[in-house]
């Protein structure tokens, strides 16, 4: 089979250059356009930048031009999205347009916009995977705390990201409060009456009243905590990350896997 051709939306990032490494280094993949907006960038060689040398595909700030150059190829088109939350609702609506299936990473994106989104790819019969977290250990963590909640009334989740990270909280502790709301409880019943002293002080409220609690600083990475109380007892997983090439089986599994869909999917897990 001809390899699947993708583009790289915010490609000079952290994010997207592990993206074009793990793409060039796929068999089954080539890298047919890397788009970054950041001007000090205009021109190199992705690869080069990347640092898995010469592809010779030069980034550019034109998106458009390049999503509907992909949209002519005889393969079915991917689009990897690590950009803004700012943006990447106009991305993803003129990806989906031109038939490029995309693959976000980039979070930040409202319910409603997600929304827009799917009806939009359900009208257009074209596949968008939504990923806010592509780490299969996550995945197993989210599935340990899904289980852990029908015993436990009482939880909270702390999400710590470096200090380059543009929302909060982050879509992956979102994602995770969903999950567990989907039960039909409601946690933390109050004992006693709160007052903040400094507001939000007792972090973000969430889905079934879910505390969410936001840290950002430089030397981390992306990490997340779900911890649940009960009495004489806690209970904690806990999901650290050293490098980004963590996410990369999951990025390249979701670049296989969206091209066979007609609609959008929102989770690495509905994929596994």
């Amino acid at each position: 089979m001809a390899p699947i051709p993708v583009l790289v939306n915010g490609a000079a990032g952290k994010m997207g250059r592990e993206v074009v490494k793990a793409v060039a280094q796929a068999a089954d993949m080539v890298l047919l356009g890397a788009v970054d907006r950041n001007p000090e960038v205009q021109g190199q060689d992705i690869g080069e930048l990347a640092g898995c040398g010469a592809l010779e595909v030069p980034i550019t700030d034109q998106f458009e031009p390049m999503v509907a150059m992909l949209s002519q190829e005889r393969e079915l088109g991917v689009m990897v999205d690590f950009t803004h939350p700012d943006s990447v609702y106009d991305s993803v609506r003129s990806a989906i347009a031109y038939g490029v299936r995309p693959v976000v990473g980039t979070t930040g994106l409202s319910p409603t916009q997600i929304q827009e989104l799917a009806e939009f790819a359900d009208k257009a019969s074209t596949g968008c995977l939504l990923i806010p977290n592509f780490s299969i250990g996550m995945v197993l963590l989210q599935q340990a705390a899904a289980a852990a909640s029908q015993y436990f009334d009482h939880v909270e989740i702390i999400e710590l990201h470096h200090n380059q990270k543009a929302d909060a909280p982050s879509g992956t502790a979102l994602q995770t409060a969903q999950l567990l709301a989907e039960f039909g409880k409601s946690f933390n019943p109050p004992v006693v009456a709160e007052t903040e002293k400094l507001a939000g002080a007792r972090g973000s409220t969430a889905e079934a009243n879910i505390r969410i609690h936001s840290v950002r600083l430089p030397g981390l990475i992306a990490h997340q905590e779900v911890i649940f109380g009960a009495a004489g007892q806690l209970y904690t997983l806990r999901h650290d990350t050293s490098d980004r090439a963590c996410y990369m089986p999951g990025v390249l599994l979701a670049i296989r896997k969206v091209r066979a869909l007609k609609s959008l999917v929102y989770g690495l897990e509905k994929i596994l």
